[in-house]
């Protein structure tokens, strides 16, 4: 374990104590400031570090790592001259950089064995050797120069256990204890003096996946190898590292001309190493200044700067920090951070939350109010159309909860999880409904989209779709919706290649269909396909029993939306709803209560009778006019027509002072019908005065 001192308890040192104190192979001997209020001091008082004012007092207690983090080279010198031999002298940014490093190389150790052919062949040509192993100390992977150094050809190696092949080898040790080792010594049987760093490969799950080393023969350089610092053995060995990073990295000499750039750099920027390599650092910037010439110039690091770069000028965050090496700058480090990526993400989820509604079934049949026997059956019907994958046309009166119907038998289905697209046909202008529901490609109008869009019927794919309204359709839009039915496939228009769609097409209008096919409106042959299973939606005034339900029901839902504390409804206000004939069904009731609820007192918790607002006629048109007619006798009903016809007429001409220009006229018949009509009906002025 490497004995520590941080000199400089700033900011600087503080970060490096935290770093420090973190990991288990380095120990935090004391920290040192000539100002004893600096928070790196109180910081490492209360983790039990010994703190001082002046770091002579302590550099020559068996110190290994002198960390200079004050930033001032007079005292960076200082400390240079008078550590001992073996004293490595680091500066803060500097250990900062490299533990940072250290960190990432533990992340990406576990992809060593996804490594493609290129990157073996990388491995190959590095002067160190490499070796291994699995999660059953077998070895997996050794490159050229662990060959040579071994003395033993890679096919002979490859697949046996590492101890038949290096008996003091301590890797599976590392499997076990799940740490590594870093820069150990080694002695081989062949006599051969290694340095050697080994380490775990560990998963995302925490997982040992196995073990690597990588090792130098030192035999013949023992006496430079001892003059090595911990810094240049770790840059050795990263230098493999860097290239699987994920994260883009560039570095370059202190002139600022390009040494080394990754794979990940080139994937961000579009620029190979043939145009980074040998070039000023300024050739990959598209906007901004380059990081690396100002880092060069203050030999500080800047980190979150915001710039563009390559050709395609991608959007990234660059931190660049400065390379010192015994005192000496040596150039600068860069890492890019692609944005463009998150950037698009943002705009997607955006325009997502824009359009969920649309993606989304909001209610499930539990959300449907109502037990009498005619809402009961509809349910029934609607949850048995659920569970299959028929068209289902629901019909019912405005305001009845068809659409509640739509979405509760797309959420039951077995597409619940798949889109469900609402469409009302009544509200899209017909010049647009077409490129709405089958999409368009590109240069099929003027003011397309560059690349076409997808209809409706394409974004419902394995989901559903619900037509509202579907009787207010044009005849064209009609044709087109049938072949949907019948091939399960759309055109766009402008196009010529049929789409195949799969869609759970849901239906609802409240038209009379029969009679809009007797009246060329609708298509028959659509209505069939349409009216595979047909379900009927009660009115309000056909289910009037389930009116307690659904006023408890709204009440709840309209003291959400109004911020009310209202309990129920008066008997009497009841009664008299309940007397209603309800032509706007229960969206109107939702609005009667609502307009009752707007005008109580905050106080008051009950709906009385005083609250309700007037309503329209307590008869219906219907039941007023059936009131005024003649009670059936029994006759055909070609009888009553020519009995009602025979009174009118009757009474036209009695009018018309038994004119007979003017009886046919005010009739709206010709005088030749209304003779014909009088000889029939026996109808005589002498008579019927």
């Amino acid at each position: 374990m490497k004995r520590v001192l941080i000199v400089g308890a700033g900011k600087g040192g503080t970060a490096l104590l935290k770093l420090l104190k973190a990991t288990d192979r380095m120990k935090i001997v004391a920290i040192v400031d000539i100002d004893s209020s600096a928070h790196g001091l109180v910081l490492a008082k209360k983790m039990g570090i010994a703190t001082g004012g002046d770091w002579r007092e302590w550099i020559h207690k068996d110190i290994d790592i002198i960390i200079e983090a004050t930033g001032d080279e007079d005292t960076f010198e200082k400390i240079v001259a008078m550590r001992k031999g073996k004293t490595v002298v680091i500066p803060g940014s500097v250990a900062y950089i490299t533990a940072e490093l250290l960190e990432e190389k533990e992340t990406l150790l576990n992809e060593v064995k996804d490594q493609t052919k290129s990157q073996e062949l990388i491995l190959n040509s590095i002067h160190d050797g490499m070796i291994v192993i699995d999660e059953n100390e077998k070895i997996s992977f050794l490159n050229k120069s662990a060959s040579k150094i071994l003395g033993i050809p890679k096919e002979e190696a490859l697949n046996r256990y590492v101890n038949q092949i290096i008996r003091s080898s301590r890797l599976p040790h590392i499997l076990k204890s799940r740490r590594k080792e870093v820069n150990q010594k080694l002695e081989l049987e062949n006599g051969k003096k290694l340095i050697t760093t080994r380490i775990p490969i560990i998963n995302s799950n925490h997982e040992v996946m196995g073990a690597f080393a990588v090792f130098k023969d030192i035999t013949e350089v023992v006496d430079l190898a001892e003059e090595i610092t911990d810094l240049k053995e770790v840059q050795t060995m990263l230098e493999a590292i860097i290239q699987s990073s994920d994260e883009a990295i560039s570095v370059v000499d202190e002139n600022g001309i390009g040494l080394m750039i990754n794979p990940a750099y080139t994937r961000i920027t579009g620029l190979t190493e043939k145009e980074i390599i040998g070039k000023p650092a300024t050739v990959d910037i598209s906007e901004g200044e380059s990081m690396h010439m100002k880092v060069l110039q203050t030999r500080k690091p800047v980190r979150g700067v915001r710039m563009k770069v390559g050709p395609a000028k991608k959007d990234v965050i660059v931190n660049v920090a400065p390379v010192i090496v015994d005192g000496k700058l040596e150039g600068s480090v860069g890492v890019l951070h692609d944005v463009s990526e998150i950037k698009s993400l943002t705009s997607e989820l955006k325009r997502a939350r824009q359009i969920i509604r649309k993606l989304e079934a909001k209610y499930s049949f539990d959300d449907i109010i109502g037990d009498s026997q005619e809402m009961t059956l509809a349910l029934e019907q609607a949850k048995v159309g659920a569970k299959t994958p028929a068209t289902v046309l629901l019909r019912g009166e405005s305001g009845t909860g068809k659409e509640l119907f739509a979405h509760a038998i797309h959420n039951e289905s077995d597409r619940r999880h798949n889109k469900f697209i609402r469409v009302n046909c009544a509200s899209i202008a017909e010049s647009l409904l077409e490129s709405e529901l089958f999409g368009y490609e590109e240069g099929a109008f003027s003011g397309a989209k560059r690349g076409g869009k997808k209809g409706l019927f394409e974004e419902a794919n394995n989901g559903s779709i619900f037509l509202d309204e579907i009787g207010e359709l044009t005849l064209q839009m009609q044709a087109k919706l049938l072949r949907v039915l019948q091939e399960k496939e759309i055109v766009r228009v402008g196009g010529t290649k049929p789409i195949p769609v799969d869609v759970r097409i849901i239906t609802a209008t409240h038209v009379n269909l029969e009679k809009a096919i007797m009246n060329k409106t609708f298509r028959e042959d659509l209505y069939y396909r349409l009216n595979r299973l047909p379900i009927y939606i009660p009115s309000l005034r056909e289910r009037i029993s389930d009116l307690p339900l659904l006023i408890d029901h709204l009440i709840q839902k309209l003291n959400e939306n109004y911020g009310r504390t209202v309990k129920d409804i008066d008997d009497r206000a009841l009664e008299r709803l309940k007397r209603y004939h309800w032509p706007g069904n229960v969206r109107e009731l939702e609005n009667i209560l609502g307009r009752a609820m707007i005008y109580m007192e905050n106080q008051e918790e009950i709906i009385m009778p005083s609250h309700i607002p007037p309503l329209r006629s307590e008869k219906s048109d219907y039941a007023a006019q059936a009131e005024d007619m003649q009670p059936w006798l029994g006759e055909t009903l070609q009888v009553a027509v020519e009995n009602l016809e025979r009174n009118l007429i009757s009474q036209a001409f009695a009018a018309a002072n038994f004119n007979k220009t003017k009886t046919a006229k005010s009739l709206g018949i010709s005088i030749r019908n209304l003779y014909y009509k009088l000889d029939k009906y026996n109808l005589d002025k002498n008579d019927m005065q």
